[in-house]
């Protein structure tokens, strides 16, 4: 279930040259599981933005967010106050009704921010989370402190070798000698594909696609899955690892 109703930027802030984070303020009870997202409404802009949810609490949704285009550069310039049409509430989120005790959980660039309030939420569950944050470049790191801060084990992989490992996140995973019973993973497709090559173990995907409605009617973001189609801003973002056709 989803709502739409207005809400309040509270602030508009860069982590770095082009990765923004914004807090809001409103409604928040329809969001129940980490990995959900929300779809916003740009003045001028015939698609709202989905941007996925970073941490939310009783009254404020965090997003994190990639200037990419002249809608993430209109939201890049808001200032507090700033009042937004928002759907709240959207898409299958990560389960951690599960096993694990022992999870790794792997963000590769805009992909990192839903493992936040994941990590959170396994840790209130007596679970025992490591992190690896995959970038570029050390001048696109984000967020790696902020994980550390909750407590827990956090690599780091650069392709060009300018922080932690050099490489993907993958390589951390073999150089590392990393031991996990559960993958939960979120970036480009490449990366996912890449992690459901190198790892056995139960898990689950949180895929990127373009979409129209955001909420399931116009089908413009189905993709095929073992067990029939499925849409992303639905039935995604986040997939099984047994149900993913590459």
């Amino acid at each position: 279930m989803y709502k739409r109703d207005i809400y309040k930027v509270l602030s508009n802030e860069p982590l770095t040259p082009a990765v923004y984070r914004m807090v809001l303020e409103g409604d928040t009870q329809y969001i129940t599981r980490s990995g959900q997202f929300i779809n916003i409404e740009l003045e001028g802009k015939f698609l709202r933005r989905p941007i996925s949810v970073s941490d939310y609490d009783a009254q404020t949704i965090t997003i994190i967010y990639k200037v990419v285009g002249g809608g993430t550069d209109q939201m890049s310039h808001m200032v507090a106050g700033t009042k937004l049409d928002i759907l709240t509430g959207l898409g299958n989120g990560f389960n951690t009704e599960n096993s694990a005790v022992r999870p790794l959980l792997v963000g590769g660039g805009v992909g990192v921010p839903p493992l936040y309030n994941l990590c959170k939420r396994l840790l209130s569950e007596g679970k025992k989370p490591m992190v690896i944050l995959g970038f570029n470049t050390k001048d696109e790191i984000f967020y790696e402190e902020e994980f550390k801060a909750l407590g827990v084990d956090v690599y780091c992989s650069t392709a060009d070798g300018s922080h932690g490992t050099k490489g993907f996140v993958t390589d951390v995973i073999r150089e590392k000698a990393l031991s996990f019973d559960y993958l939960y993973t979120c970036g480009p497709l490449p990366m996912l594909k890449a992690l459901y090559d190198a790892t056995e173990v139960d898990g689950e995907f949180s895929f990127e696609e373009r979409m129209g409605c955001g909420f399931g009617a116009c089908v413009g973001c189905t993709c095929k899955t073992k067990y029939g189609n499925k849409r992303i801003c639905k039935e995604g973002p986040v997939l099984k690892r047994e149900e993913i056709i590459w």
